[in-house]
């Protein structure tokens, strides 16, 4: 099912897109959190930091992979929006050459990579294995990522955000099952929970292209489509390279942060990680709500209807600003208890740690939401190449953390981190999109 986003209430489309989204960002991070969960309770706080021990590296690789796929997907929404469906299809069948470029290219270098990286880190030797066994096979997995990435994105820019929901939803099952039965039954160690994130992903991309060769017809590339248009590669990569940037550069500032944390045991790793893992849940919203403002800004720059681009981004903070001083409240009260799920309740020093981690981060969560909502409109609108100067912005917060307020303050300071990186963030993305506004303006004036 198609939504047309150039017509009706903002509000009303902005809430009735995202809550999908919402849903399906809910569902990741729902089995990432249940690998979390299986790994600190059934193999120890060691297996549990040595999960956390790559999350930043992570972040950088399949963080790239994600941004690619939103990028390619944004020709996809504005052909969409113009009406354009042969460029649309055409549009789609060079971004499935490119990803499979991609996938091909960074699963061998990364996976030769990864135990050389994990040393540069100064991980700590008694949970370097742990780390080690999950990340290869995490990368390993990057061709599921791609896929499911990408056939995702190019279902939501034509306005569907509940077909990949309902795939997460099965795949998550699927996942929770394979945690149990990897870790638990088959003894594979941290490794049965990357077994299982890479196998629920494969799943959901591979129905993702079952629906819609079966149910979008407006999809049903022809022969003269499927040829490689050379403009068309380069549009895309001019969208897709720098969203991917995005992620990887300010990763590099998480990998210098991450390194300094490592400096401080592996107690405070596994805070990191408990913490981190129930922040990030908390940031779906603020997810969902970024990638419906790229489609969002795709459809309505397609159809040239400018004056709608302010609204639905007023419609859209009012929304994250409302959820942010939810979530405050939450993390004051409950932080503890919810990091209770990750480690047992003797493991005191990791629990306040992690409290202390939700409670500062959740209290710039309005300068979060500000991140997604208005880079991702910028995204949509066209302009890409912005989205790495805010990566840079927050690389360069992470990094002054990690070299200068972790040596100082220890835990405190890395807790940090995030509030800096957004605040630098939004320091550049309030004046870029007033820029990119009143050029698009005067593009289409002439």
């Amino acid at each position: 099912m198609t939504r047309d986003m150039t017509v009706g209430s903002p509000m009303k489309l902005i809430l009735g897109f995202s809550i999908p989204l919402l849903l399906g960002f809910l569902c990741q991070q729902f089995y990432s959190v249940v690998d979390t969960i299986i790994v600190g309770q059934f193999l120890g706080v060691e297996a549990l930091a040595g999960v956390g021990a790559t999350g930043s590296v992570n972040f950088m690789v399949i963080g790239f992979c994600s941004g690619v796929c939103s990028g390619f997907a944004i020709p996809v929404a504005q052909k969409f929006g113009a009406k354009d469906y042969s460029a649309m299809r055409a549009f789609v069948a060079n971004s499935a050459w490119l990803s499979m470029i991609f996938a091909f290219v960074m699963t061998i270098v990364v996976a030769l990579l990864c135990r050389n990286i994990l040393t540069w880190m100064n991980t700590p030797e008694d949970i370097f294995e742990n780390a080690y066994s999950y990340i290869l096979i995490i990368f390993l997995g990057i061709p599921a990522t791609y896929l499911y990435n990408i056939l995702s994105g190019i279902i939501r820019s034509m306005g569907d955000s509940r077909t990949p929901l309902l795939f997460l939803l099965l795949s998550s099952g699927l996942n929770i099952g394979l945690d149990v039965l990897c870790i638990v039954a088959f003894k594979m160690g941290v490794a049965g929970a990357a077994v299982a994130t890479v196998v629920s992903q494969l799943i959901s991309g591979l129905l993702c292209l079952y629906y819609m060769i079966k149910k979008f017809e407006i999809l049903h590339i022809t022969g003269e489509e499927w040829r490689v248009n050379h403009d068309y590669m380069k549009i895309l990569c001019g969208m897709g390279i720098p969203m991917g940037l995005q992620y990887s550069i300010t990763a590099i500032g998480g990998v210098v942060l991450q390194t300094s944390v490592n400096t401080l045991g592996s107690l405070a790793v596994a805070s990191v990680t408990a913490g981190g893992k129930v922040s990030m849940f908390f940031s779906c919203p603020f997810e969902a709500m970024g990638s419906t403002m790229a489609t969002y800004g795709g459809q309505n720059v397609g159809a040239k209807k400018l004056e709608r681009l302010d609204s639905g981004l007023k419609a859209c903070i009012l929304l994250g600003a409302c959820y942010s001083l939810i979530a405050l409240v939450v993390m004051y009260f409950f932080g503890a208890d919810l990091a209770m799920l990750f480690v047992d309740a003797g493991e005191v020093e990791i629990l306040a740690n992690a409290r202390k981690l939700l409670v500062i981060n959740s209290a710039f969560f309005i300068p979060l939401a500000l991140v997604n909502i208005i880079r991702f409109m910028i995204q949509g609108m066209g302009f890409s190449t912005f989205a790495i100067l805010a990566g840079v912005f927050e690389m360069i917060a992470r990094t002054l953390t990690g070299l200068i307020l972790v040596p100082m303050l220890g835990f405190t300071g890395a807790c940090c981190a995030g509030p800096m990186a957004w605040v630098f963030a939004d320091a550049f993305l309030i004046p870029a999109y007033i820029h990119v506004r009143r050029k698009l303006q005067r593009m289409m004036a002439v």
